[in-house]
């Protein structure tokens, strides 16, 4: 049941769309990156740097026929993960929302949510997969590490933004029925 703040909006309810907004951001951030970064720019794939070796995972170059090849297997596992998110966030979000799903699409709050997931899948997967393990990196070459600092700021953008964005939708308790005007 949700309870009201002194602001007049409803507050917290342990059954808030918060966690399926967040996973659903996740995967349609890692699949943004899939797609626009692995394969239309094809700036890098999992395995493509050269730093690999010092984690114990070979380099697959991205410029032969093999290297590609293995890229490939692990872009696909990648998207694989991502999808498996989007599944999970919606059904995490309809075994939430029983009244008022259309409503609940078009809320601030859910997709605020989302593009507070999308901007924690860039924060951590930039700071575990670019500096970390150093497995790959936005767009190598001279400005590399511009790239890399650029993916986390979009990252903290989002997730401030997407924050930012929830505030300022009104809040509602997914399990009730819109209540009718007279």
């Amino acid at each position: 049941m949700a309870s009201t703040t002194g602001e007049g909006r409803a507050g917290p309810d342990p059954r808030s769309i918060r966690l399926p907004g967040v996973v659903l951001g996740v995967g349609l951030g890692g699949f943004v990156d899939g797609i626009l970064l692995h394969q239309l720019l094809q700036w890098h794939h999992m395995l493509t740097s050269t730093n690999t070796d010092r984690i114990g995972l070979e380099y697959y170059s991205p410029h032969t026929v093999s290297g590609l090849r293995m890229n490939t297997v692990w872009d696909g596992i990648f998207h694989t993960v991502c999808w498996l998110a989007v599944l999970i966030g919606l059904a995490l979000l309809y075994s939430r929302v029983t009244h008022g799903r259309r409503r609940v699409w078009g809320s601030r709050v859910l997709w605020g949510w989302v593009l507070a997931g999308w901007g924690l899948f860039n924060l951590v997967e930039g700071v575990l997969d670019h500096q970390i393990l150093g497995i790959h990196h936005v767009h190598g070459g001279p400005y590399q590490v511009w790239w890399d600092v650029g993916f986390l700021v979009l990252g903290a953008l989002l997730l401030l933004g997407g924050w930012a964005l929830q505030r300022s939708g009104r809040a509602f308790a997914p399990e009730r029925a819109p209540e009718r005007s007279a």
